[in-house]
């Protein structure tokens, strides 16, 4: 079995030397602690190097951009699909950073360098724009919450939403006040969409006992004790 070869920062000097040198650069290796530093005409760009992608990486490239704006990192083809949730993040970051991405490709003998994007000012109004829907949905989370339950950072625990929350309450009235329509449950104050939430019954905690009345569910009535300060909440409501 042939023994990997251990590569270094080194590795990747030489194909992306190749490469700008062909776009018309006169290129250095090691110029005043830049990795690599080029010029064509008024251009001057600088490429970091590093085999893995990370935060030290990130903070030197940005120091470089004290010097130019037109700042590289470069790093090996990662192993992971560049389809990958990771990816877009990591891309996503650079770009925020406004630097440029260069991955170089090693298979046998031969070296491929890729430009993944150049380095340019991020517009802030843009991406805000193209995630209007992600912001209204978050204002609109924010909004059908009727307390801060959940503890920020928290991973690997169920997270109260609002949806969870109005099924709380709608739980909760239906407890204290025995069978109620979906009508007389709006007129207390569970919101548009109380029909719905009893129809789907997603979490079954609710049941049908005739048409347009529902009672809350043996299974509703145990799951409710999970929630315990939703339920002091929506009783201190009723009040």
């Amino acid at each position: 079995m042939t023994e990997k070869k251990k590569m270094y920062e080194v590795d990747l000097y030489k194909p992306i030397q190749k490469h700008f040198v062909k776009e018309g650069y006169e290129v250095y290796g090691e110029v005043n602690d830049c990795d690599i530093a080029m010029v064509k005409g008024e251009a001057i760009v600088v490429v970091e190097l590093k085999l893995t992608l990370n935060v030290q990486l990130l903070i030197q490239a940005t120091k470089r951009q004290k010097l130019t704006d037109l700042v590289y990192i470069a790093i090996p083809k990662p192993s992971f699909s560049r389809r990958s949730k990771r990816w877009t993040d990591l891309c996503h970051l650079i770009k925020r950073l406004e630097l440029g991405l260069i991955v170089v490709s090693f298979s046998g003998r031969g070296k491929r360098v890729e430009v993944i994007f150049d380095p340019v000012p991020f517009d802030r109004a843009k991406s805000m724009g193209q995630n209007k829907r992600k912001r209204d949905a978050l204002v609109k989370e924010m909004d059908g919450r009727s307390s801060d339950v959940n503890l920020g950072g928290s991973s690997r625990v169920k997270i109260r939403t609002a949806y969870k929350e109005n099924c709380v309450q709608i739980a909760c009235y239906l407890e204290k006040y025995g069978p109620l329509s979906p009508k007389a449950l709006r007129d207390l104050g569970t919101g548009e969409k109380t029909s719905s939430i009893l129809t789907k019954n997603y979490y079954r905690w609710f049941e049908r006992v005739k048409r347009g009345t529902y009672v809350i569910s043996e299974k509703g009535k145990t799951e409710l004790r999970e929630h315990i300060e939703l339920v002091e909440h929506f009783m201190k409501k009723m009040e």
